[in-house]
């Protein structure tokens, strides 16, 4: 919808995905909108761990085509795994050379990370975050985006994440598939 940031779709956006477009910042008000831009919620219609985890795959492979270094922040070692499979069968013709990361002191080589540790801001360009713990420095990463699906334990754990930002002075862009 034209002049609706809560009903477009970063993802078809030009220079735009998962948390927004790479511009820099620019300073005062406009400045803060721009940082805006670069932090994402999307609130899924589906109530399933399985969406979520679809959709997390899906806003890697938009980011890491257009040259970022993508991770996804996961809570478990079945949820990386699942991840993983997601990301090697995605589609037919896709390749994204990714690695399960427990550890944020391992060094690594591949553009994609699944991460069950904090990650670190310098290290990646688009943070998609599935975990139940927002990132302590999540006002320093370039591009974020939260993905969560239309469970109220979830939902509950969405809302939490958007105070944090909102307590760091970033007021995140909502996607919300269940206004559509």
């Amino acid at each position: 919808m034209p002049g609706s940031n809560v009903e477009s779709n970063p993802a078809t956006q030009t220079g735009s995905y998962a948390a927004g477009n790479s511009s820099q910042e620019a300073g005062g008000e406009a400045g803060q909108e721009e940082r805006n831009q670069r932090y994402w919620f999307h609130i899924l219609l589906q109530d399933t761990p399985a969406a979520r985890n679809l959709h997390a795959t899906k806003l890697v492979n938009k980011a890491w085509q257009q040259g970022d270094r993508v991770c996804i922040v996961c809570d478990t070692a079945q949820q990386a795994e699942e991840l993983d499979e997601l990301l090697w069968n995605l589609s037919p013709d896709a390749f994204i050379p990714h690695s399960i990361v427990s550890d944020s002191a391992t060094t690594f080589t591949d553009p994609v990370g699944i991460l069950l540790c904090p990650p670190v801001a310098e290290d990646w360009d688009t943070v998609i975050i599935l975990s139940e713990t927002l990132p302590a420095n999540a006002d320093r990463f370039k591009r974020l985006a939260l993905v969560a699906h239309n469970d109220p334990a979830i939902l509950n754990q969405a809302r939490s994440h958007f105070k944090q930002l909102r307590a760091l002075g970033i007021e995140p862009r909502v996607h919300d598939q269940r206004k559509r």
